[in-house]
């Protein structure tokens, strides 16, 4: 059986997006594949069992019918390092990940292991990366975001913790290169490495597709009320604007896939937002949602008009700038209801990632 541990520089490189196009390449290229994320950090609650996000979307999206626990062995909940260090076993932790495998891996023919930020995450408490990925005898891909210098020098730092725990790093790959600098930074950063005997197995140029969320994603991290317009929930937002502008100023800023946060008693924007919304729908929407703050609804009549317009309507208790804050700092997970996001995903790793070398040197 081949094994790969897919591990990054960083959290929040792209690991998860790169894991699930390798899977599915190598999915349709007839091949028996499981999948595990020994360590997860965040997690949902499946019938009393702390299971991985990320495993919760690989089952949904393969239709996985191994046990949730066995793909997500180990949930970090709040606490967990404190007990840990005053009184936590490896030995209890590694039985629990070779347990889960073990269950896992029969009737495989390929199996990628998913894990959690760069090479030295999970030491704390006696199973990073390296640790990890040596236990279970898998070779490793480092993906590291775009860039030349800095990109190097963490692949760099990475590797030598998989070098010191005796693990094998096959190559890398290179994630969210800028488009406009994408020829550059590919042949500059697959000679660079070279010169470190290191393998570039693709570069992925950054889709906007992907880095930005859903109003649905949204919602659930926002704790918001929706109060109509469940159809839109999958639209994407490119931006979001707080309603703070005279209505003949806020025509220009309603581009395309604009979220406008805004409290639900500024009638004149709202209606300004719609007439754009209107004028914008026949190339794209402009207004992918809106968020009535202060826990205030907008008058009846108005919330009629809105429906008719379909825009998911989210109400929230928190100010405009409070939930504008909020959404700048939230790190968004993909959702397997996301279906043009995995396509895209599909896409882009077949198209820029040499699966079939990869595949070789498994």
């Amino acid at each position: 059986m081949k094994k790969l541990y897919v591990a990054a520089t960083r959290q929040n490189d792209g690991k998860t997006i790169v894991s699930l196009g390798l899977l599915k390449a190598f999915f349709n290229r007839n091949k028996k594949i499981g999948y595990m994320k020994p360590v997860g950090q965040q997690y949902r609650l499946i019938e009393g069992k702390k299971i991985d996000k990320d495993v919760v979307l690989m089952k949904e999206i393969f239709d996985f019918k191994d046990k949730s626990q066995h793909m997500s062995p180990i949930a970090i909940p709040r606490g967990f390092t404190e007990k840990y260090i005053l009184r936590g076993k490896q030995e209890d932790l590694i039985e629990k990940v070779k347990n889960a495998y073990n269950n896992l891996k029969v009737n495989k023919e390929f199996f990628l292991i998913e894990g959690t930020g760069h090479a030295g995450v999970g030491a704390v408490f006696d199973m990073s990366n390296s640790v990890v990925s040596k236990l279970l005898g898998a070779k490793v891909i480092i993906v590291s975001p775009g860039g030349i210098g800095r990109a190097i020098d963490e692949i760099m730092l990475n590797k030598s913790k998989f070098d010191k725990d005796d693990v094998e790093v096959l190559g890398v790959i290179i994630n969210k290169v800028l488009p406009e600098k994408y020829e550059k930074v590919s042949k500059l950063v697959r000679k660079g490495l070279a010169r470190k005997n290191i393998e570039v197995f693709g570069v992925i140029p950054h889709d906007n597709v992907l880095s930005n969320p859903s109003v649905a994603e949204l919602l659930d991290d926002l704790k918001g009320e929706l109060l109509s317009g469940k159809g839109g929930l999958h639209n994407i937002v490119g931006k979001f604007i707080i309603g703070d502008m005279l209505p003949h100023e806020a025509l220009d800023y309603f581009t395309g896939h604009t979220l406008l946060i805004i409290p639900g008693n500024r009638e004149d924007l709202i209606l300004t937002a719609l007439s754009g919304h209107i004028l914008g729908k026949s190339i794209d929407p402009s207004i992918s949602a809106i968020i009535f703050t202060c826990g205030i609804r907008p008058h009846r009549k108005i919330m009629d008009l809105l429906k008719r317009s379909n825009i998911p309507l989210i109400l929230v208790k928190e100010d405009s700038f409070a939930v504008a804050s909020e959404i700048n700092n939230l790190i968004f997970k993909l959702r397997s209801e996301d279906k043009s996001k995995i396509s895209k995903i599909e896409t882009l790793i077949e198209k820029y990632v040499d699966i079939d070398r990869i595949n070789d040197l498994l």
